[in-house]
This record gives C-alpha cells, sequence and structure tokens, in this order.
C-alpha cells in the first residue's frame, strides 16, 4: 500500500506588543483658603490668600515614573509656571516630590530636608540686615530639588544633605547648571536663578526678579 504522509499544518502565535504610554503632561488651577495655606501664611503677609492659587502639575520623579504635585503660586504667574514644569515634564527633568510648605507648617527647613520642589511660604529672605519679605512670601518663587540645588553660605549648607551637591562641575541629575533643562525652562518666562547669586549661591531657588 502507498505511504500517505499528512503534514499538520503550523501555527505561529504572535504575542501582542505591548508599549507603555506615558500620561500627557496636565495641570489645573483652583483657589485656596487660608486653611490650606495652614502655616504659610497669617495676617500680616504681603499677599492675601485670594491673590494665590493651587496648581495641580505632572512631574516627572526620580523613579523614572510620572507623578502628579501641587504648587501654590501667586495667580499672576501660575499659567508661566505651568509652562515651565510642562517644559520640564517633556524632557523628563526629575523632581523628587512636589507639596506645599503647608505639609511642613511653612518650616523651610524641613521642606528642603524633605527635598520638596514648592512655592509660597510667607517668610522672610534668608539675607543680613533688615528683614525683607522673601519672594516666595508673594508667590513669585519656587525652589526645586532642595538636596540635588542646597543654599550655600559658606560652611552653611541647607538642607545639610545638600553637601553631596556642593561640587556643581559633578552633574547629575535634578541638578540646576547653567545651560541645562532646569535653568533654561525657568530662563525661558523670564526668572532668575539663586545660582547666580555672588557668596551665598542658592541653587534651588527660581523667582520673578531673580532675588
Amino acid at each position: 500500500m502507498p505511504t500517505t504522509t499528512t503534514t499538520m499544518p503550523t501555527t505561529t502565535t504572535t504575542m501582542p506588543i505591548t508599549t507603555t504610554t506615558v500620561p500627557a503632561f496636565s495641570s489645573s488651577v483652583s483657589l485656596v483658603t487660608a486653611a490650606q495655606l495652614g502655616g504659610t501664611w497669617h495676617a500680616g503677609c504681603p499677599v492675601d490668600p485670594s491673590q494665590l492659587r493651587l496648581l495641580q502639575l505632572s512631574y516627572w520623579g526620580f523613579d523614572n515614573q510620572p507623578h502628579v504635585g501641587t504648587l501654590v503660586v501667586n495667580a499672576s504667574v501660575a499659567d508661566s509656571v505651568i509652562a515651565v514644569f510642562s517644559n520640564l515634564y517633556a524632557a523628563r527633568f526629575p523632581i523628587e516630590e512636589m507639596v506645599p510648605e503647608a505639609a511642613y507648617g511653612g518650616n523651610d527647613n524641613a521642606a528642603a530636608a524633605a527635598d520638596d520642589t514648592s512655592g509660597f511660604n510667607c517668610r522672610y529672605a534668608v539675607a543680613p540686615g533688615t528683614p525683607q519679605w522673601s519672594m516666595h512670601a508673594y508667590g513669585e518663587a519656587i525652589d526645586v530639588n532642595d538636596v540635588q540645588n542646597p543654599y550655600i553660605d559658606g560652611a552653611t549648607i541647607i538642607p545639610p544633605a545638600g553637601a553631596a551637591y556642593e561640587v556643581r562641575s559633578d552633574v547629575r541629575p535634578g541638578m540646576a547648571v547653567p545651560g541645562g533643562t532646569l535653568v533654561d525652562a525657568f530662563g525661558a518666562i523670564g526668572w532668575g536663578w539663586g545660582g547666580n547669586w555672588v557668596g551665598t549661591p542658592d541653587y534651588q531657588h527660581f523667582s520673578i526678579n531673580g532675588q
């Protein structure tokens, strides 16, 4: 009898290719109350809560994942600040944390130690002489990644963990450096950088007037 060979059909299964979709940058602007501002505001501050806004913003974390944080800023600069953080998100510039300083009772050193990125805080500027309001007291300044970008005044480094980043030529993620993503993003809206201050550089600090 003739031999019949039966060839079974071969089936190739193609597994679907999945890609991780990064959420688009998002932002929102809302009113903020004195109760929400907590220890960052009190009677006698140079701005009223009605002049401030709570921003909800996407940001890229050091864990290489997207997050959503909040900042309190002056209503007059809200749109400009949103533009800055949109650019940072697109560039995947890492930010450790973004919560209002009310979470730390208005204690600037505690917020800095937590590597917080924050805006409004009704406090005086860190400077000798007659006390003057910081630009943070107007909601027109933002500190970004305090640990990676410390304030330095001789042997004083705020926060202390920022000592690991005192040598600015050793550029690492999250740092503010001339010509870098962070400095350029704020420069694009006309804000000045505390890293340019002579004698007491404040690498974390950006403000509408550079002070």
